[in-house]
């Protein structure tokens, strides 16, 4: 007599029941096969420096000659020539070129600027930058090992006014 089969008294041997599945769960509840899954919109790999502004790139194997305007961020990463203005931040990538002015809100050197600098909130000089022209900015941060030619202004508050009013106090004048 089988233990399992309490309610069937019968002499005759009960057939053995079906053993208990162990297959995943999957098998007991088919659903459709899994699809692959979508790839994600192309994501910048740095992260832009104003989350609500877009970024357009010049790439590194590129050399276009022109002028760009804009609100939005620019990035360059080649060769440029021309003037730049854009009203977010502008950045040049260490080994790229740009011959032409650039006024935007953030200015990042980290290759090579001819050409002067105007009208910027902030301008960074990274350790692998050369600027060669003259910057007019509120701010400035200039790193050790990068290297200027020009004339530079900072420090005088809003940047469309940056000349001081006299300069006859300046000692030995």
């Amino acid at each position: 007599m089988a233990l399992w089969n309490d309610k069937d008294k019968d002499s005759t041997p009960a057939a053995a029941p079906a053993p208990a599945r162990t297959h995943p769960v999957s098998e007991l509840h088919p659903r459709a096969p899994e699809k692959a899954p979508e790839p994600l919109a192309a994501e910048p790999k740095r992260p832009p420096a104003r989350p609500e502004a877009k970024e357009s790139l010049i790439a590194a194997e590129l050399t276009i000659e022109g002028r760009i305007e804009g609100t939005g961020n620019v990035r360059l990463a080649g060769r440029f020539k021309g003037d730049v203005a854009v009203q977010g931040d502008v950045s040049i990538d260490p080994g790229a070129r740009v011959e032409g002015g650039v006024q935007a809100r953030t200015v990042v050197v980290g290759g090579e600027l001819t050409g002067n600098i105007d009208k910027a909130k902030h301008v960074d000089v990274l350790q692998t930058g050369v600027v060669v022209g003259d910057v007019k900015a509120e701010t400035i941060t200039v790193a050790a090992g990068s290297r200027m030619r020009g004339h530079v202004e900072f420090g005088w508050g809003e940047v469309d006014s940056m000349r001081p009013a006299s300069r006859s106090s300046t000692p030995g004048a």
